[in-house]
């Protein structure tokens, strides 16, 4: 398929890279296309801001979630019928697991689909020196994928030296520059960026961040660069169509045809899963929710905030992350609903809980101001503000052989663990275990009914525990 794609991809962290995307995003959108982003790893926060811009859900694409032919495979299905593609990078370009190698870095993402990358140089307080970081990017591998260069946080007296220097030495694209500016950056915290609703004046900072990018940058530079990436294939392109009639979203064949055992069952009968989504909880892989609703799940969504109880006739909960640490004190206050909850759990509603929905289910929770309130008690002892990241990075669960909602799962399962938090009682159900160095932990809760822990999982790369979710989902009785 000719799918006109490029990414935008950082010398390091904090380079600018959700900034100019999103100003790129904007500038797009303007010009009246149709535009499809995604984020390069596991983040929640970054395609939020994607997302708010384009209209349409931003997709993360993850090569340690997924094997090749399923990342292509999630991007084909989602890029396809859009004019143009743009892909975030993670991190530094090269940075990948362990801190000393490429495995599920962007450059990997940008080898597995065969993306251009445009590279964003942090110039501030440089002149030549950036082109030689940039001489070592090109050079660090053979098939560096990089296309082009932008520079940031330089002045407009500096770009046209350091283009005419960088192309010229480098044989290598110039595609613009962004200046030093208070408005090109967006407020963060302890575990990102602001959310996207926590900004003021979102979309004025968004417009003017692609005004001031429509002075400085070579966008039809990079229309052209995208426009000449290659053709992309995956295995199962031939198949999409045939399950195409079963899907009601953007689900991959690949899933259904190798891993789930789809049946005219799942799309005859709606099984009502209750979603936790609000200011609270809102950390959610809308693939997660595509590949639920094609093998029969009904999204209902709710907030633990703002709503008297869970919604009615549900047959499943899904607790994922986000914020509650910050709405300690409301989630408290609401007891209705933390009964409504624990209630449905004693009476065998299942239920997935990661990272932020694991930490409401305790019997307390400290809140970001250190007050400590009561919660649902679910999960007992207490989860608690620590100073510094816990266990954070890709793990795989050894899951192999284990009963997971009353199934035997046959594999193990990749996820992705970033929180401040930690828990009394974190589960000791499932050994955890870096993908390099190999340190292990044990985690997680598992019952017939519940899966609870700090892990995100991502379920297309996990469908046999998202397919006994839905299978124990469908015997509850409301």
């Amino acid at each position: 398929m000719k799918l006109p794609r490029v990414m935008l991809a950082g010398v390091k962290s904090g380079s600018g890279k959700t900034t100019i995307t999103t100003g790129l995003l904007a500038l797009l959108k303007e010009r009246g296309l149709n535009v499809q982003a995604f984020k390069c790893g596991p983040d929640y926060i970054d395609p939020m801001f994607h997302s708010n811009v384009i209209g349409v859900p931003s997709v993360n694409l993850d090569t340690f979630f997924l094997e090749p032919d399923g990342v292509r495979t999630v991007f084909s299905r989602h890029a396809s019928g859009s004019d143009i593609s743009v892909i975030e990078g993670v991190m530094g370009y090269y940075d990948g697991l362990g801190g000393y190698t490429t495995r599920a870095s962007s450059y990997e993402l940008a080898t597995v689909t065969d993306t251009p990358v445009i590279l964003i140089v942090d110039g501030r307080g440089m002149s030549t020196s950036a082109v030689a970081i940039i001489k070592g990017f090109l050079d660090y591998r053979p098939d560096d994928h990089v296309a082009g260069v932008i520079f940031n946080r330089i002045s407009p007296m500096l770009y046209p030296r350091l283009k005419m220097l960088t192309e010229q030495e480098l044989r290598i694209r110039c595609l613009g520059y962004v200046s030093e500016n208070e408005c090109m950056r967006f407020e963060s915290r302890h575990l990102g960026l602001m959310m996207p609703e926590e900004i003021k004046d979102l979309k004025g900072r968004i417009s003017r961040i692609a005004g001031a990018l429509s002075e400085t940058l070579d966008v039809e530079g990079i229309l052209e660069i995208a426009e000449g990436a290659a053709d992309i294939s995956s295995e199962t392109a031939e198949n999409e169509g045939a399950v195409d009639s079963l899907s009601q979203g953007k689900l991959h064949a690949s899933f259904a045809a190798n891993k789930l055992h789809v049946s005219q069952e799942y799309c005859g009968n709606k099984i009502r899963i209750a979603l936790a989504k609000d200011e609270a909880f809102c950390f959610i892989y809308e693939d997660n929710l595509n590949l639920l609703r094609f093998i029969g799940a009904e999204i209902v969504t709710f907030s633990p905030l703002h709503d008297a109880v869970l919604p009615d006739s549900v047959q499943g909960l899904l607790l994922y992350g986000g914020y509650p640490e910050l709405y300690a004190e409301q989630l408290s206050a609401n007891k209705s609903m933390r009964n409504s909850i624990l209630d449905a759990l004693r009476a065998g509603l299942p239920c997935m809980a990661e990272c932020g929905g694991f930490m409401y289910l305790h019997e307390y929770m400290e809140g970001e101001d250190g007050c400590t309130c009561p919660m649902v008690g679910a999960i007992a002892g207490k989860a608690f503000k620590t100073e510094k990241l816990q266990r954070f990075g890709y793990k795989t669960l050894r899951t192999e052989g284990m009963k997971i909602f009353g199934a035997k799962i046959s594999c193990n399962t990749n996820v992705h663990e970033f929180h401040y938090y930690d828990s009394e009682n974190p589960g000791d159900c499932i050994t955890a275990e870096k993908p390099v160095g190999g340190m292990q932990h044990q985690c997680m809760h598992v019952s017939d009914t519940l899966l609870a822990g700090f892990p995100h999982l991502y379920y297309c790369g996990a469908p046999e525990i998202a397919e006994a979710f839905m299978n124990k989902c469908r015997g509850y009785v409301c």
